[in-house]
């Protein structure tokens, strides 16, 4: 018979701690995530909201505050939480707990500053505590990896890239974990000399690789067979970047984790489909209409032309369906492929887990004490 304690522990892991457990580790990372989307398309899952599919609640700030010390509005600032349970081979619940502010970059920080902990699904104790910079970056750019998988060509050879930041680097990574086999990649940046930084990074990774920098939106998506575009903007349809129907190659993949328009051409003749359809129901419900004017999302995009009528409603497809046999995948090597990705807090769960094993089996991490025995229980 186990021996029953009151005594919990935690361990705390920081990022040099994360990285030694496994946290870049792309190739296992996209291995979760093919596994998590299996678990949200068969319903083995909760996050928030009635129907359990919230990317999360988020707490903002007015444009003009009227109490002293309270922040005002700016670019991407926020405080959001993320929780969610996932089952499968996983057995955990978690919620990733961040703060985002864009004038961070003026100070040498990331936009966002994230934390996550790990707990038991059944007691609510915590296992961990990490930091989760590097967990919610990886597990990000893992997801166009899972739909890469499934739906870009298998001769695909070209990438296109648009925004070389963080999420365009993991995203590159995973494309080239499930197709070692790319040769090219084209980048674009706000700067020149952003883009000339990734494209010297891309080349020390995968020296397999030739590398162009190109000045426009237009000349990163042309010929390529795989592009993803990651833009920071702010909330606004203006404001948006927008892929127009010409320049986009026949069977191409192009991978949306950021706020975009497409024009007329590329909706009619584009297959859309989502990383989760759920979660998009879930932030249409949420949201007043239009909701892509406040949620870029190629996904959001879709859900509005759905209310309105525009398209119809299975005009937006589900990855996991597609992933279980439900729907077809790639249906012509000309079929044009448009990938919306929203990240969801069960990815946070899955990696979160995964790099929690692993620094148990190699020791790693700061073990913390909560306590012998409750105060009040």
């Amino acid at each position: 018979m186990t021996e029953q304690t009151t005594r919990i522990d935690f361990i705390y892991l920081n990022e040099q701690d994360m990285i030694a457990a496994g946290v870049k580790d792309m190739a296992s990372c996209v291995d979760a995530m093919e596994e998590t989307l299996q678990l949200v398309g068969s319903g083995d899952y909760r996050m928030g909201g009635p129907e359990g599919n919230s990317h999360g609640s988020m707490m903002t700030f007015p444009a003009a505050p009227e109490h002293e010390g309270m922040p005002e509005d700016g670019a991407h600032r926020r405080f959001m939480a993320m929780p969610a349970y996932l089952g499968g081979s996983f057995q955990t619940a978690g919620c990733k707990w961040y703060g985002s502010n864009l004038a961070n970059r003026e100070h040498g920080l990331p936009r966002s500053v994230l934390m996550f902990t790990l707990n038991d699904k059944d007691t609510g104790a915590p296992l961990a505590y990490m930091s989760a910079n590097l967990l919610s970056a990886y597990r990000t750019g893992a997801i166009p990896g899972v739909g890469a998988r499934h739906l870009a060509r298998k001769d695909a050879r070209t990438v296109g890239i648009v925004a070389p930041g963080v999420m365009n680097k993991t995203s590159l990574e995973a494309f080239m974990a499930v197709n070692p086999k790319l040769e090219h990649v084209k980048v674009m940046g706000r700067t020149r000399a952003r883009a000339e930084e990734f494209a010297v990074w891309a080349t020390e990774q995968y020296p397999q690789l030739t590398t162009e920098v190109v000045d426009t939106v237009e000349a990163a998506v042309r010929d390529a067979d795989i592009v993803t575009i990651a833009p920071t903007t702010p909330a606004g349809s203006e404001n948006y970047l927008r892929i127009e129907r010409d320049w986009v190659k026949p069977g191409a993949f192009i991978s949306l984790p950021a706020d975009i328009m497409v024009d007329s051409g590329l909706m009619r003749d584009a297959r859309h489909v989502a990383d989760s359809r759920g979660l998009y129901e879930a932030w249409h419900a949420e949201l007043p209409y239009p909701g892509h004017e406040l949620i870029g999302l190629h996904g959001m995009y879709m859900m509005d032309r759905i209310q309105e009528g525009s398209v119809p409603a299975e005009a937006l497809e589900d990855l996991p369906k597609i992933m279980s046999g439900e729907a077809p995948g790639r249906q012509s090597e000309d079929e044009i492929i448009l990938f919306s990705v929203g990240g969801m807090p069960v990815e946070d769960v899955a990696w979160g887990t995964v790099v929690y094993r692993n620094a148990l089996e190699r020791g790693i991490g700061t073990k913390l004490n909560l306590w012998e025995t409750p105060e009040l229980a």
